[in-house]
């Protein structure tokens, strides 16, 4: 378990780091950094949290009582 989260650590960091060098020693930074950022960025915004869900069957019966109940 631990091994999952070493590599999400090291790379988080690095991420850091670029967006720290970029903010504190703009004139200093190359492609590299900025290149890390913008990833690191554009990773931030998949939504790699969502996964589907897996719900048991409904029969017709219990279809029917739901939309009974929403209905009034």
């Amino acid at each position: 378990m631990v091994r999952r989260y070493i590599p999400a650590l090291v790379l988080g960091g690095v991420w850091w780091w670029a967006v720290l060098r970029l903010l504190l020693e703009p004139e200093h930074t190359g492609l590299v950094e900025g290149a890390v950022a913008a990833g690191g960025w554009g990773l931030s915004l998949l939504p790699v949290h969502v996964a589907a869900v897996v719900r048991p069957e409904r029969s017709s019966d219990e279809s029917g009582a739901d939309r009974a109940d929403m209905s009034t």
